[in-house]
This record gives C-alpha cells, structure tokens and sequence, in this order.
C-alpha cells in the first residue's frame, strides 16, 4: 500500500510538472548538468542538442530525442544561436533551457529567443545586462540601499585620475573588469609603485577576456568570506531566498569547495538574504539567480560583489537542504506560475558539500 501511495505521489507530481510546462523543450546542458535535467524532465518531450563529443554521453542517452548541431569547437555547436532555434523550430519546441554555461548568461540570446516565441527559461534579458556589467550592476545596488565594496565605478578610465581613486580608497585595493568574472581582469594592488602596471595587466586581461578593458578599483577585503545567496523569482514580484551557499575555499579565484548552509547566524542569514532579494527585485528579476556577497570576518560587514544571471553548478547542494527541485520550480517560472512557496515555508534541512 505505501508503495502504491508512493506512485501516485510520483504521478500526481509528474502531471503537474507536464501541465506547468505544457510544452515540449529543448535543452542544451553537458555532462551532470544534462542528466540532471533529463532525470527532471522525464514525460515533458526533453530535446537535447549535442556536438561530436557528446554523441554517447549520458544526457544525450536519456533525452527522449538528441540532435547533431555541430563539432566539438563551441563556437560551431553550443555557442551557434541560430543553430541551436533552427533545431527548436524543427522539433516544434517551445521552450529553451540554457544550461549554466555558454548562451546561459547572453542577453541578445534571450532576446532572440522572444524574438522566435521560443520561451527562454531564465531571467529577463534586461536584468542579464544590468547584472552583466559589474559597474552598472554596483550603481543599481547602491540605489536600492544593498551595501556594495566601497569603491570607484565610474566610467572614467584615465589612468591618472584611477590612481587617485585608489589613493583615496586606502591600499590594498583590487582592480576588476568590468565585465569580468572567473577571476579573470582582477589585480591586487598594495601601493602607489604597483598601480600602473598592474592596472595595465588587469585591461590587457580584461580585453582579452572580455572584449572591454573598462576596469573599477574598490578596497581589497583582506580576510574574506565568499557567501553566495540563492533566489527566485516569479513573473508577479514575488521573491524568496533558499538559504546560503559558502565558497571561501577557492584557488586562484575559481571556487573548490561549496556547502550549504554557512556558519553564520540565523539574524545574519536573514539580513543577507533579504539583501539577495533587494537586489533581484531592483533589475526586475525572475526565475533562479544567485546573488554573491563578500563578507569581511574583521569587520563583520557583508557587501555585494555580482549577481550571477542563472541556475549555477554548484544548485545541487541547496536543493539538497531544501528539499527542494530549483530545475522544477525553473520549468514552473518560466510557464508563467507563481513561486510553489513562501519564505516562511523554507527550511533548513542538513548540511551538503560539493567539491
């Protein structure tokens, strides 16, 4: 009897999901990150685009369909938009699924996407690019009253005058791209003697990177923690954190080690994650998002560094404290539903670490 009562749960979930969705999609995830998406999406008519490595990966086997749109190189298959909406239009898609990487973080791609009614299961692409330049994204922070890293993130790129920020901002400072990310464009600076070379290195980076050599300079945080918040939003304002994910442990500024939740405070928790949630609402934002805070253990103060325009690698652990499926609540965004619950009904349930 428990059995039986345990399937039709199972079936009861499964028909909602399909009814939310009401759509075939299509999805162009790799590796984990594909068959976790396959395992969700299981009687929604999952397409899944591959290149020629992934020809007998395992997503690829799950899909209920898999279509060739490429060679290896990226640029000719995952990074191809138009190839990529000929194959949704051919298998009668209506609905994208950007994966964590790639197009995932492209506001024109999301925009295409709505240009060929093809729906983009992801933020709106204009928090994409309010949230996409790390200057314009600190400006809107500063006006919805969420603390950011006191600092220079201005348009003025002389050299001359970005030294007197600096001098002003008191050393050690950090120099990052404007449009950077992964680390990339980020120099530390510990005196006047080390400025301009340094910021020559972080625009060389940064251009090669980026295709933009604007950089800001803000006060290096000596003893940090990173502290990323999850959240989520729906297409009727409403909002709600799922908790804290801790990434202090990286190398080279690449994250190593994630877990959830942090060791901070319950009153911390929630001050920070109402700060997650100012920040979504400000660009207007929808679906997953993650929001990242550089807290400073000397000080205990919390500042806001970038928000990151997706569902990320590292989700899994907080849907593991949740109990809580962020691909579902994803799929029920996107299809126009309000959020499945309210921050009262969130819990905390364990710990999870992903390496």
């Amino acid at each position: 009897d428990d059995e039986e009562d345990e399937d039709s749960d199972k079936k009861v979930a499964q028909k909602k999901k399909a009814e939310a969705a009401n759509v075939k999609q299509i999805f162009f995830f790799q590796a984990e990150d594909g068959i976790r998406d396959a395992q969700e999406s299981r009687g929604l008519g999952d397409v899944y685009k591959r290149q020629d490595i992934d020809r007998y990966s395992k997503h690829v086997e799950l899909a209920d369909e898999a279509y060739h749109i490429g060679p290896s190189p990226s640029s000719q298959s995952y990074l191809n938009s138009n190839k990529i909406l000929e194959v949704a239009h051919d298998t009668k898609s209506k609905a994208l699924h950007p994966g964590f990487g790639f197009l995932s973080e492209n506001a024109e791609f999301a925009d295409q996407c709505d240009r060929e009614k093809i729906i983009f299961i992801g933020p709106p692409s204009s928090a994409i690019r309010s949230m996409g330049s790390k200057s314009e994204s600190k400006n809107i922070m500063i006006k919805a009253n969420v603390p950011v890293v006191p600092g220079y993130h201005g348009e003025n790129q002389d050299k001359e005058f970005l030294l007197e920020q600096a001098r002003k901002i008191g050393y050690p400072v950090l120099i990052k791209a404007v449009s950077g990310g992964g680390g990339k464009g980020m120099k530390i600076v510990h005196n006047d003697g080390e400025f301009f070379d340094q910021l020559e290195s972080a625009k060389r980076e940064s251009l090669k990177s980026f295709r933009d050599d604007r950089v800001l300079v803000e006060k290096f945080i000596q003893k940090p923690r990173h502290i990323e918040i999850q959240v989520f939003g729906d297409k009727f304002q409403n909002y709600v954190y799922l908790f804290e994910r801790d990434c202090s442990i990286q190398r080279r500024h690449q994250k190593v080690i994630e877990e959830a939740p942090s060791n901070i405070s319950p009153e911390l928790r929630q001050k920070i994650g109402q700060s997650a949630i100012d920040a979504a609402r400000a660009v207007n934002y929808y679906n997953a998002g993650t929001v990242e805070f550089i807290f400073d253990t000397e000080t205990n103060e919390y500042y806001f560094m970038e928000m990151n325009t997706r569902l990320q690698v590292e989700h899994p652990v907080t849907e593991m404290i949740t109990k809580q499926d962020l691909v579902e609540w994803q799929l029920l965004v996107a299809s126009g539903y309000k959020l499945p619950l309210r921050q009262e009904d969130l819990k905390i349930y364990g710990h999870a670490v992903e390496a």
